[in-house]
């Protein structure tokens, strides 16, 4: 297949953010293995790298669904603007805090759970500007592409990691993070003003504007049975905090195999989404999903019942894989299915699904680390992903025979 530029990158204002994400991204990625690292050269106790879920996802809870209505009502670049610096500045004090012996547990969720805070509200900003940037024909390739950037990123990040932290300490990590931030604010000067759609009800942030994104939700089954599956399928199957222990304890190896490991998810992800990229118009896009959810939960299990280091690569790399494609497709049926002055609320709930699933996984697999072992948890959450898939189609079957251009709301602008 011959390779082509993708149509989004063509708008050249997408070609900015995306560029500033793709090195934003590699940076928080390297901290988010490293703070996983930090924590079990800390602590030997599993439950401790559950902890990271719980600080992440308690801002994310609490402050979703007010991110989504200040996106609605204000102005996405300027909210990013100072969400992104926030993050930069957060990243700098726990270099700082690491290199002169002041940091521990509690530091670590401490600063963890203020970075929440501000993604809380960079996220529903964030993912409501990509449709402004391009037109509606172009958003499933804007996604891609999106979703190639943030692994792509997560890719060099996880491998560079154990490398720095080997190579210049703990702190490093944290360092280049900060400074990867700059990245983004470039890339929204670059963009200039970007317009929005603002309805009357979402001036200001006030409970009727939450209300009335709830109300969105939970009135379009397409929309909320996607975020549902989102849900219980990286509940159940996220094993990333325990990939340290697998690392140790279960494979045998080092800090640098370690960040090999922490990547491979990333490179099947940018396979997925470069290949999704070169497709001109994704159909059939209900069965795909529902394909990618269930080789998740599959690959899933295959990983934690591996010894073999060669082997539970390739398994993440298949998680990678699917769960690109999903993402890919949920987010464009979410974007083209939702009004641009309700976005930033849409994608503010989505948020709560999105990370919460994570999040709270990463708390149910440590728990579950803690009492039964990592393979147990690692095994168990791949086959419990693959039922609860089940149970939702069978709630929602309107998902199977979903092609994708049942609904496309236009509404975005390009230049």
């Amino acid at each position: 297949m011959r390779l082509r530029i993708p149509p989004a990158l063509k708008h050249r204002r997408f070609f900015y953010v995306w560029l500033g994400q793709l090195i934003s991204v590699a940076g928080t990625q390297m901290q988010i293995w490293a703070l996983f690292w930090h924590i079990r050269t800390l602590t030997s106790q599993p439950i401790a790298l559950g902890g990271i879920g719980m600080a992440r996802i308690f801002p994310v809870i609490i402050f979703s669904l007010i991110g989504g209505a200040v996106a609605d009502s204000y102005n996405r670049r300027t909210v990013m603007f100072i969400t992104q610096t926030t993050v930069a500045l957060l990243a700098l004090t726990l270099g700082l805090l690491t290199q002169f012996g002041l940091v521990s547990l509690w530091v670590i969720y401490g600063i963890t759970a203020l970075q929440a805070v501000a993604i809380a509200f960079d996220g529903p900003s964030r993912q409501a500007l990509i449709p402004n940037l391009v037109p509606a024909k172009d958003l499933p390739n804007a996604f891609s592409l999106t979703s190639m950037a943030f692994q792509t990123g997560a890719v060099i990040g996880p491998a560079l990691s154990g490398i720095v932290i080997a190579a210049a300490g703990q702190q490093a990590v944290y360092y280049i993070n900060a400074i990867s931030f700059v990245a983004v604010l470039i890339a929204l000067v670059l963009i200039g003003d970007v317009p929005q759609k603002v309805s009357a009800q979402a001036k200001g942030v006030s409970l009727g504007a939450i209300r009335e994104g709830v109300h969105f939700i939970v009135t379009h089954p397409i929309i909320l049975s996607t975020m549902l599956l989102d849900f219980v399928a990286t509940f159940f199957a996220s094993a990333n905090t325990l990939m340290p222990i697998v690392a140790r304890d279960v494979l045998k190896v080092g800090v640098v195999q370690y960040g090999w490991l922490s990547a491979a998810q990333s490179v099947g992800a940018v396979l997925a989404a470069l290949v999704i990229s070169q497709v001109r118009e994704l159909r059939k896009q209900g069965p795909l999903f529902l394909g990618a959810v269930v080789v998740f939960g599959l690959a899933t299990v295959l990983f934690g019942a591996t010894s073999s280091l060669v082997v539970a690569w390739a398994a993440l790399a298949v998680t990678g894989a699917a769960d690109g494609v999903s993402t890919i497709i949920r987010n464009t049926i979410r974007q083209l299915a939702t009004p641009d002055h309700i976005r930033g609320r849409m994608t503010s709930i989505n948020q709560i699904f999105f990370q919460g699933g994570p999040q709270l996984g990463e708390i149910e697999a440590g728990a579950a680390a803690q009492f039964f072992g990592a393979p147990f948890a690692i095994i168990s959450g791949g086959i419990a992903c693959v039922l609860g898939l089940f149970l939702i189609v069978r709630k929602w079957p309107q998902l199977i025979s979903y092609n994708g251009d049942e609904t496309a709301l236009a509404g975005a602008t390009a230049d």
